[in-house]
């Protein structure tokens, strides 16, 4: 079948789906034929961007704040979809240009068939007529959709190939990037705190609260565990994880517990600190001191970051090319 009559015969079919299909999205006023793309001989259509976006639309309505907003995020949405969609054909044909351009690269079939059992298995139980009764509902057969699951392997491999090209950073990159972005790395005081909660009775007074405080303090200078302690005697949300609140900063305290707990040295815990709500001993497990971080601290961080940005560059830089070498169209 030529491509113009492809074209038209889709352009049929698109127009007599189903108004549950046919939802107030836009779409259709803006792609009045059912075409949004061509893309070397692929055909993208207004259903292949539906499938793509309808997990997605929930999101955007809870992210939304007005129906204008809603509309913005959406149409933004669908030319990032039509754009995916026309590079994802192009980097298909990347891979299947063979270096002597007489034979067409192609991915194995055991790779295809091994994806297709885990389909099964994952999304079907197994059960094959219900996986043929979904390629019925797409109006796809076997074999087309075996098409598809090759070159959503392509795709992915691809694009894994592209990223392995830019993962390794220079120790000289990394130093420059440090020097030149100190401030990034500035910390705040900074404690990791666990703690201690004896919760307030009816008839409980703030002697009897701090008198089992103490009992809790002589136990742990008497060598017993705090986060021991935490687990056995605390009566907060995290006393299953041994009373363990994670690195905390001054600003994220009150200033009832930041005023002691920044006044003590790693190991150490505080006098009960008694309020409304009950009785707190605050253990200071690891201190970090205000200023810049140390570059062996953040070598890590700072490479991950130079991998992803180098990573974001060549892709964009390689798809341009693509693009600029491929047959593309848009409705």
């Amino acid at each position: 079948m030529t491509l113009s009559r492809r074209l038209a015969f889709i352009g049929c079919a698109l127009a007599s789906l189903s108004s549950a299909l046919a939802q107030d999205d836009g779409l259709n006023m803006r792609f009045a034929n059912g075409i949004a793309a061509i893309a070397e001989q692929k055909v993208i259509t207004v259903d292949d961007i539906r499938r793509e976006i309808a997990p997605l639309i929930p999101q955007i309505q809870r992210d939304a704040r007005n129906e204008k907003e809603f509309n913005e995020k959406l149409e933004s949405l669908q030319d990032q979809v039509i754009q995916d969609l026309i590079d994802k054909v192009l980097i298909v044909k990347e891979f299947r240009k063979a270096k002597d351009e007489k034979e067409v690269r192609r991915i194995p079939e055991s790779y295809i068939d091994n994806r297709i059992a885990d389909i099964l298995t994952e999304q079907f139980d197994n059960d094959r007529s219900k996986f043929l009764a979904y390629l019925r509902g797409k109006g796809v057969t076997l074999r087309e959709y075996r098409s598809e699951i090759e070159e959503d392997i392509i795709y992915h491999y691809m694009q894994q190939q592209q990223r392995k090209s830019q993962s390794v950073v220079s120790p000289v990159r990394i130093e420059t990037f440090y020097r030149e972005n100190k401030d990034r790395f500035f910390q705040e005081d900074s404690v990791h705190l666990r703690l201690i909660q004896l919760s307030r009775v009816d008839d409980t007074t703030d002697a009897g609260l701090r008198a089992k405080a103490d009992e809790l303090i002589a136990k742990f200078r008497a060598g017993s565990k705090f986060e021991e302690l935490a687990r056995e005697y605390s009566q907060d949300s995290r006393r299953a994880k041994g009373g363990d609140w994670g690195w905390q900063k001054r600003s994220d305290l009150k200033e009832e517990f930041a005023k002691p707990l920044f006044d003590l040295k790693a190991g150490e815990i505080t006098a009960p600190v008694v309020l409304p709500e009950g009785c707190f001993i605050l253990f200071a497990e690891e201190r970090k001191f205000a200023g810049n971080q140390a570059i062996d601290e953040v070598r890590d961080q700072i490479e991950r970051l130079l991998v992803s940005q180098m990573a974001r560059t060549s892709q964009e830089r390689w798809l341009e090319r693509l693009r600029r070498n491929g047959y593309v169209k848009h409705y």
